[in-house]
């Protein structure tokens, strides 16, 4: 069955492409983009329209690749052993299955989302090159194979805070999540906002894509924060007058701190609209 994007997600024609090219190379789709574009959201609302599992795998900056496989418990098997406890003579019991383990060995074709893999260690990505590309590792300490019963679907999310390496790339199949246009936005707002007053969502349209082409902004706002800052603008109701240029000048658009999440920017943009007001 085709991803053709679901109710809640809208998927471009593009990202549509990309995700039943993956799924058909039967290669791990790794997704890059701005935060705040729905790179997470992809996996989540892919496996639901697949009606299938989803496991995730969210990454650390001390996340180990290691751990996705599994993780031997030695500490566990160390106090049961001083307790007298039988569990401590099968090794088995203290190893602690990973993320990569559980999709490995489910029933049903799963969706395994890595998420924000460049948050790791450089080394983070090729310590996995052989188990996604063969689809199995060994225990040793159980000396047992683990395969595959159905090969997952995988998703990886990056924010591209590290560069990975090309012999990671080679095996996944990439896509780019370009930021939406005007209109674009306007059906990803309709699915969280049927009912909004079209006023209102074109002048705060116009006001967002405005501080988005502010130059110089070290943290654009992203899908995430618009949506957010729309919520709070049907909760305090504010009117379309509000987020509109008074006599042709820039303005600052009401509850901006839902748009901009550093000080560094605020500054700028205030900056920015002073010179513009003089």
């Amino acid at each position: 069955m085709a991803f053709q994007g679901t109710q809640k997600y809208i998927a471009s024609a593009d990202l549509q492409l990309a995700v039943n090219a993956a799924i058909t190379l039967e290669r791990p789709l790794l997704i890059k983009g701005e935060p705040g574009t729905g790179k997470t959201l992809l996996a989540e609302e892919l496996a639901s329209s697949l009606n299938v599992e989803l496991i995730q795998w969210h990454i650390k900056s001390t996340t180990k690749a290691q751990q996705g496989l599994y993780e031997y418990d030695a500490v566990s098997r160390l106090r049961d052993s001083q307790l007298g406890d039988e569990r401590v003579h099968d090794i088995g019991n203290y190893i602690v299955k990973g993320k990569l383990w559980e999709a490995f060995e489910a029933e049903q074709r799963p969706v395994l989302l890595i998420d924000e893999i460049d948050k790791a260690d450089i080394e983070f990505p090729n310590d996995l090159l052989l188990e996604l590309d063969k689809m199995e590792f060994y225990v040793y300490e159980t000396q047992q194979r683990v395969k595959a019963q159905n090969r997952p679907i995988i998703i990886i999310t990056s924010n591209n805070e590290k560069e990975l390496p090309d012999a990671f790339l080679r095996r996944c199949f990439f896509h780019y999540i370009k930021f939406p246009t005007p209109d674009e936005m306007r059906e990803v707002v309709a699915v969280h906002f049927p009912d909004i007053k079209k006023r209102l969502l074109e002048a705060a349209l116009e006001a967002f894509f405005n501080v988005r082409d502010v130059p110089g902004l070290k943290k654009k706002p992203s899908t995430s924060e618009l949506i957010d800052w729309l919520k709070l603008l049907v909760a305090e109701d504010i009117p379309a007058e509000a987020l509109q240029d008074k006599d042709g000048k820039s303005s600052i658009p009401p509850l901006y701190g839902a748009l901009l999440k550093n000080e560094q920017d605020i500054h700028l943009f205030e900056k920015l609209v002073f010179m513009a007001r003089r």
